[in-house]
């Protein structure tokens, strides 16, 4: 897996502060996406064990109260992301059970294959659905567009 930006502490991917990862991958290439360079699997920096390690350094440092780690994209559950999202959503549940895990997906959770299901089984909140740029709305919070639906999976409740 790949990742194009890294960001220790972040305001605007979710409630509180936050460790943010957007990775690289995508095929959905929704039209107005803002985030375009991601959708090339390879582009970006390789995703390494020092990288992950980083990740959860940040999660435990004890000067910054962070309330959980985001993860968004290009697509995190892209096919070729998943090994590596399922391993980094396992350790930050193992070593940071304090946390909350967001994840932003174009992919529609009632389609969600078993091995997209398999990392979701460790999200909390999970933000699906394609940006639809004819729906789009900057008032709306933690999504871009109308038709995507946070889901928060801790409840098993769907909040739109």
């Amino acid at each position: 897996m790949n990742f194009h930006q890294y960001y220790p502490v972040d305001v605007v991917n979710g409630p509180g502060t936050r460790c943010t990862l957007f990775v690289a991958g995508c095929e959905h290439q929704c039209r107005g996406c803002y985030n375009q360079s991601t959708w090339d699997p390879r582009s970006g920096n390789e995703f390494t064990q020092a990288m992950e390690d980083q990740v959860i350094a940040d999660l435990q440092d004890t000067r910054i109260k962070r309330r959980g780690l985001s993860l968004s994209g290009g697509d995190p559950l892209f096919a070729d992301n998943l090994p590596a999202m399922l391993a980094l959503v396992k350790r930050v549940k193992r070593e940071c059970p304090d946390k909350d895990i967001w994840l932003w997906s174009g992919y529609q959770l009632a389609e969600m294959s078993l091995k997209q299901q398999q990392v979701l089984a460790y999200v909390d909140v999970l933000i699906d659905g394609k940006f639809e740029q004819d729906l789009a709305d900057p008032s709306l919070k933690w999504k871009g567009s109308a038709n995507q639906v946070v889901h928060d999976l801790s409840q098993l409740i769907v909040l739109s």
